[in-house]
């Protein structure tokens, strides 16, 4: 639909407003965002509603201070709502969920003509489920009730000292409006085996037929879904959707223009999501609650039903499977040579190009049935828990049962789908290459690998199977069905080029790149040099003394220094040898909560002592510290990945089997991007100044380091 001038003129006025309102200046690639978009989004043509040009995206990158927020809500919103689409806006973290909620709408309505609805979407796990709280009140934790037999799924914890009174503090909250049942709004952190047993997912939700449907938090939060202009989500819940056929939680792809934020993150979070994995003791534990859960369950349930029948056939496919599983780890135990350390106490086998051995393979195809059959079983005898419900039919289970039991078998059920999820990927064959099928154009097989971990009275060994790259999952999925897709980040290049994400998106071959200048005037604001050092990080125990050298010099005449390192063991052995003869002056990301660790060094940075704050690789990407809480930034070393990563591993093969350089085409294009991300701690404002520096001389000494210093912003270089 070409842009009408109805449209453009509604886009320039309400960037005018906004710049008038806010009394903040015009910025040239915020300008050249807008622009850019609203012309992506009127080159898509359709037909009735319905999409006829070839799926595309639009790859905007635009760096910290382009206002990319304001940039693409100004651009989409009049294309949205003039072609009757529902805009989506993904993001990777809930602190920019947040914000645009809660800040950047409300700010661009109030100074700008446009109006429209907008709504948050977030999973039903962040949500407080007032049944099970009032539940969890009543039977104060004893999960052998017979009459709470929910709490069966909470494994026969001990209830913490202290937590009845939390619970009651969650209703009183709750009750009286002061709170509104998100957990990321609850004024502290709640932690996951508290919040566990407050919260529900689609399998245990009854919906409307709970009770407590019309004061539900969930429910409540997504009223405004189907009627909002906006949605906010999170890449998480987009996934999620998709997975379940695409419009289940969110519109459906075909009646939406998605912007994800933070884009970067989308590749991974893709893999995340459709990765599977089973843990052998932890199942079988699994599996005699379940049994427990039978025998409960057995007299609520008249003779002859269904789901008595049912029952039994539970308990046998259940049986079946426990020994399925006992004899893949008795296979597992004594035909991998496990490989443990004096220090890790983890060991772990990959298989090449994802092939399983004869015998593994019969045993996992053995298994993928056991699982089968205990799935569709549990499915049976929730269909008929749920029947219950409908009061207006006469069924064989009263609504009492129904209440009481479809949480736990619904939990029960899910659990068992996702455990089928592994074996059907480990029995999954790749597809037969055709006899001009050319190695360089098959997909990478999936990663198989097993995690061996001990403890002082226990261990676990855990299957794993993931996709080495989601570009087909996302193009099946995402960019062939959906009306319009923007991709923005700072860092979405490696190396100055798209192609990394490209491949790893699985972008349509008509999408369009853009990479707009940022308001920063790097050469003015930072410099990035590279000290001499009297060793390379191949040496570990030297590269670490020299750490200790050099670190004191760097940070001397510094109030606000962040040292960013690969390695925790590597970081805890510096901050040990070093914290001595510096005593309160280095924090690490470990000591304390993120969120205290960021306070408690502004308040020294405020008080006019120096701060150091030690951390790893969360930090160098999640953490805003501008003007003078950050003027120093140490990179001790390049951020190559983890050598002994399976999906990494897998994917490095098979650039190999293809007669690529998985170094130059894999290893090299990640450490570029992980390094951008950490030189833009630095500067956050324009008013920002500063300086960045790299202890690992390979940047300088190999030949790839030309190509990392190249993709860093431009400050100026002080090389020794």
């Amino acid at each position: 639909m070409p842009l009408s001038d109805d449209v453009k003129a509604e886009i320039q006025q309400g960037y005018r407003d906004v710049l008038t309102g806010k009394g903040i200046r015009a910025r040239y690639g915020q300008r050249l965002m807008i622009a850019e978009i609203a012309r992506y989004m009127g080159d898509i043509t359709e037909d009735d509603g319905k999409r006829t040009s070839a799926p595309a995206a639009c790859v905007v990158e635009a760096g910290t201070g382009t206002g990319k927020t304001l940039g693409y809500l100004i651009a989409a919103i009049p294309v949205a709502r003039a072609l009757g689409k529902t805009l989506v806006i993904s993001t990777a973290t809930v602190a920019l969920q947040d914000q645009i909620i809660s800040k950047d709408l409300p700010d661009l309505e109030k100074h700008t003509r446009l109006r429209f609805e907008w709504t948050l979407a977030k999973g039903r796990g962040r949500y407080l489920c007032l049944s099970r709280l009032e539940t969890r009140l009543q039977d104060e934790g004893h999960g052998d009730s017979d009459t709470m037999p929910l709490f069966l799924l909470d494994e026969g914890r001990e209830q913490e000292p202290g937590t009845r009174e939390f619970f009651e503090e969650l209703l009183g909250q709750y009750g009286s409006r002061q709170w509104d049942g998100d957990r990321d709004h609850w004024p502290s952190t709640i932690p996951d085996d508290i919040w566990r047993q407050v919260t529900t997912d689609h399998r245990q939700c009854t919906n409307r037929h709970c009770a407590y449907f019309d004061n539900c938090a969930f429910f409540d939060a997504r009223k405004g879904l189907e009627t909002a202009d906006v949605v906010v989500a999170n890449h998480d819940l987009v996934l999620a959707d998709l997975a379940l056929g695409g419009g289940a939680i969110l519109p459906e792809p075909e009646n939406a223009l998605y912007i994800f934020d933070e884009a970067h993150h989308l590749p991974d979070k893709a893999l995340n999501h459709f990765a599977a994995s089973v843990p052998l003791n932890s199942t079988r534990q699994w599996l005699k609650q379940l049994g427990q859960a039978l025998v409960k369950i057995q007299p609520w349930l008249p003779p002859s039903t269904v789901a008595s029948r049912t029952v039994e056939k539970v308990s046998e496919a259940s049986r079946q499977l426990e020994d399925c599983l006992n004899r893949v780890q008795e296979h597992l135990l004594n035909s991998i040579q496990w490989e443990f350390s004096d220090e890790r106490r983890t060991a772990q086998w990959r298989y090449p190009e994802g092939e399983l051995p004869e015998q593994l393979l019969a045993l996992a195809t053995e298994t993928r049935a056991a699982t089968a059959g205990l799935v569709r079983h549990l499915g049976t005898m929730a269909d008929e828990l749920q029947k219950g419900f409908d009061e207006r039919k006469d069924h064989e289970l009263d609504r009492d049962t129904a209440e009481a039991w479809y949480p736990v078998i619904g939990s029960f059920h899910a659990r068992a789908e996702d455990q089928s999820r592994l074996w059907a990927a480990w029995c999954e064959s790749p597809a037969p290459a055709s006899d001009d099928d050319k190695p360089a154009h098959r997909p990478p097989p999936p990663a198989r690998w097993a995690v061996r971990q001990r403890w002082d009275h226990a261990e676990e060994v855990t299957l794993y199977s993931s996709p080495v790259l989601a570009d087909n999952l996302l193009y099946s999925r995402l960019w062939s069905r959906a009306h319009g897709a923007v991709l923005t980040s700072a860092t979405l290049t490696a190396l100055g080029r798209f192609d990394r994400l490209r491949s790893r998106a699985g972008l349509p071959a008509d999408s369009r790149y853009l990479v707009v200048p940022s308001s920063f005037r790097y050469g003015e604001m930072a410099t990035v040099g590279v000290p001499p050092m009297d060793a390379l990080p191949t040496d570990t125990e030297g590269f670490t003394a020299a750490l200790v050298k050099r670190l004191p010099e760097l940070w001397a005449a510094e109030k606000a220094t962040l040292v960013l390192f690969t390695s925790r063991r590597q970081m805890n052995a510096v901050r040990d040898r070093l914290a001595p003869d510096h005593p309160g002056l280095i924090t690490t990301q470990d000591d304390m909560a993120k969120g205290e660790v960021l306070r408690h060094h502004c308040e020294r940075v405020d008080a006019g002592k120096p701060s150091v704050l030690f951390g790893v690789a969360s930090f160098a990407e999640g953490i805003d510290l501008p003007g003078r809480y950050l003027d120093h930034v140490v990179i001790t070393r390049l951020p190559f990945s983890v050598p002994d990563d399976p999906i990494e591993a897998s994917l490095a093969e098979w650039v190999t089997s293809r007669g690529g350089n998985p170094f130059m085409e894999i290893t090299v294009p990640d450490a570029s991007v992980k390094l951008v991300q950490a030189v833009g701690r630095l500067l956050r404002t324009e008013s920002d100044t500063g300086r960045v520096s790299i202890l690992d001389r390979r940047i300088v000494s190999r030949r790839y380091g030309q190509l990392l210093l190249d993709a860093l912003p431009p400050f100026r270089r002080i090389i020794q």
